[in-house]
């Protein structure tokens, strides 16, 4: 057994990197067996299967950021894009008879 209170934290921090370095090479060739067998019984009673990669992400939402579109004249940092539920201050200038137009950028 290692003596683990006796290595300095460089040595340990080389352990851990090692120690998940072959627990995923275990793991991946535990999955290639595994994805073996069941190719092989799917075979053997002819069916054929397609095992898709799990590592891989299939579909990424992509993000972007919306400009802003309206500002509040009374307070720059107050800003809104047109999306979504109008803020707070978009609201009290709209009840206040004003127009979201006034606002545009």
């Amino acid at each position: 057994m290692i003596d683990l209170n006796s290595k300095s934290p460089e040595e340990l921090a080389a352990f851990i990197a090692e120690a998940q370095a072959q627990l995923v090479a275990k793991q991946n060739s535990k999955r290639k067996e595994v994805i073996a067998q069941i190719k092989e019984l799917a075979a053997s009673i002819g069916v054929t299967v397609e095992i898709l990669d799990g590592d891989k992400k299939t579909s990424k939402r992509s993000s972007s950021n919306v400009a802003v579109k309206y500002r509040d004249p009374a307070n720059s940092s107050n800003v809104w894009t047109g999306r979504g539920l109008a803020p707070k201050w978009m609201k009290a200038y709209q009840e206040a008879g004003r127009s979201k137009e006034e606002f545009l950028i």
